[in-house]
């Protein structure tokens, strides 16, 4: 059984009038433990898909399924529930709550799952130094730079092992030294853990790291090569 397969996705934007198909029709599927990239020009449809495949958005037509579990058919209710435990995002603008430290913006998703208080902390605390943030724990979003937003957004992706880590842009502000040890732990949780990742980029640092490649283009997959 596939761990994530997207069956005829279609999603089509209205401005006014004027009516934008972003994805037609897109079947797409990952094995568990994947390691992949979805790339293509901006505008390609690479965030929508992201978007659908995580249960954020809703195609106008098609179907999203999860390991056993039918995204698309799912109430609010349940669907928070499963991104809750099993997804993790990385969004391009971070999505990190301002009034909140970086630990507290990585604890947040365990808070969420009634994790006790002492184990929260120890696993944000361990997960932002791995990523080099050790002595940024009290800082909040506005005492950051870019870069280092990014990667406290990546540390709250998955610092709770989710199944599925979709990752938009992980890499976009960051400089290369930085991406690539960011790039070498997720790569590191996906061989230990058994995480699956779907990054969506423009970034050949990104592209080389991944397993497979994907290529989206006015809403259609175009190419799809395993190495």
């Amino acid at each position: 059984m596939n761990h994530l397969e997207a069956s005829g996705i279609k999603k089509t934007y209205l401005a006014g009038k004027i009516a934008t198909e972003a994805l037609q029709g897109v079947d797409f599927k990952m094995q568990r433990g994947e390691f992949t990239a979805l790339f293509g020009p901006s505008g390609s449809g690479k965030t929508t898909l992201l978007n659908i495949l995580g249960g954020l958005d809703q195609p106008n037509q098609g179907k999203v399924r999860l390991a056993d579990t039918e995204l698309t058919d799912l109430n609010q209710g349940r669907l928070s529930r499963l991104r809750l435990f099993k997804i993790g995002f990385v969004f391009q603008a971070y999505n990190l709550i301002p009034v909140l430290t970086a630990l507290e913006n990585v604890e947040y998703v365990l808070l969420l799952q009634q994790v006790p208080v002492q184990e929260r902390h120890r696993r944000a605390e361990k997960i932002l130094a791995e990523l080099g943030l050790g002595e940024l724990i009290n800082k909040r979003p506005t005492e950051m730079s870019g870069g280092q937003q990014q990667r406290v957004a990546v540390a709250r992706a998955i610092v709770h092992l989710p199944e599925l880590v979709l990752a938009d842009e992980p890499t976009a502000n960051l400089d290369s030294k930085t991406a690539a040890e960011l790039m070498a732990m997720m790569f590191r949780l996906n061989q230990e853990n058994g995480i699956t990742f779907l990054f969506s980029t423009h970034d050949p640092m990104v592209m080389e790291h991944s397993k497979r490649l994907v290529e989206l283009r006015d809403g259609k997959i175009t190419n799809d090569q395993v190495r």
